[in-house]
């Protein structure tokens, strides 16, 4: 299987995982809610919803950003990726504020809670299931770093505290401690808004052209001044889009050599970069010595 094709399986893979996680989630927390009246159960329930919605537009935006280049869109669809990550992000915000307000109106109208026996097994089934997803969703982020699913992970992750926050707060009213149920919610309504400004933050600097990583960019240089006949490389331009790195850069050639011999060294160039680094489609210019050193205004790394 092609490296496009198996990480094209596994974008689909964890994002429909996501959306089964999240639809199994709401259906457990909504009746352990309906029967608790747990504010922190509530919050579970809240985030569990945005979840899903979350989740269906993460899977639609995927399945968007896998389709290939077109005449209108010639360098792909993958920044539908970034744009689900800020709608995620989105989500998430409100899940937040629903859930304060919630947790802030709980304190000044303290309520006992009921079921909390019913209420612990859901939330132990919530994490198991959240950990199980969170070790999927680790895989794919890894051979494919992709935006919409390192957003999806980063929901979940704040989930997972979200859940185990849940539980401890149904364990103390089992004690006698309900009020604990709120500052709970209280808490993790504060962290979930943070988890949401992060997503936002990296999603931004997707849509924004934003370079890869310095140590990316200087191995691709060291990759294209490696091949034999190559006297420099400078101007090395990166961005992401998706699952597709977008790589430019000046080769620096002798300039007494033919088109012919200075395409075969581009193309040596290209896939030095591309075998190292096979996400990047690599676009190389060639440039004679004697106009480098003429210019004097080359960028290196």
């Amino acid at each position: 299987m092609s490296t496009s094709a198996e990480h094209a399986r596994l974008l689909k893979l964890a994002t429909r995982a996501s959306l089964v996680v999240a639809s199994i989630l709401i259906v457990a927390k909504g009746a352990a809610w309906w029967m608790s009246g747990s504010v922190s159960l509530l919050a579970g329930l809240t985030d569990s919803l945005l979840d899903g919605a979350a989740s269906f537009l993460n899977l639609l935006a995927v399945h968007y950003a896998l389709r290939p280049a077109d005449d209108d869109h010639r360098y792909g669809h993958g920044k539908a990726e970034a744009l689900s990550g800020i709608a995620q992000g989105l989500f998430i915000a409100v899940s937040a504020v629903l859930i304060g307000v919630q947790a802030v109106e709980r304190l000044q109208h303290p309520q006992p809670v009921g079921e909390a026996g019913l209420g612990i097994a859901v939330m132990v089934l919530s994490i198991a299931l959240t950990i199980g997803l969170l070790m999927l969703q680790h895989r794919v982020i890894k051979e494919t770093q992709s935006s919409a699913i390192r957003a999806d992970s980063l929901h979940y992750r704040s989930d997972l505290l979200l859940n185990v926050g849940i539980l401890i707060a149904l364990l103390f009213s089992r004690f006698g401690m309900p009020q604990l149920d709120a500052w709970f919610g209280l808490g993790i309504a504060f962290y979930i808004f943070w988890s949401a400004v992060s997503i936002g933050r990296e999603t931004i600097s997707v849509l924004m052209d934003q370079e890869l990583p310095t140590d990316v960019s200087q191995r691709m240089l060291e990759l294209a001044r490696g091949v034999e006949g190559v006297l420099g490389a400078h101007d090395l331009r990166t961005r992401v889009s998706g699952n597709h790195w977008f790589v430019q850069l000046h080769l620096e050639l002798p300039g007494e050599l033919t088109l012919s011999a200075a395409h075969v060294l581009c193309d040596e160039a290209e896939a030095a970069i591309h075998t190292e680094f096979p996400r990047a489609e690599v676009l190389v210019h060639a440039d004679p010595r004697e106009v480098v050193g003429a210019k004097g205004d080359r960028f290196t790394l």
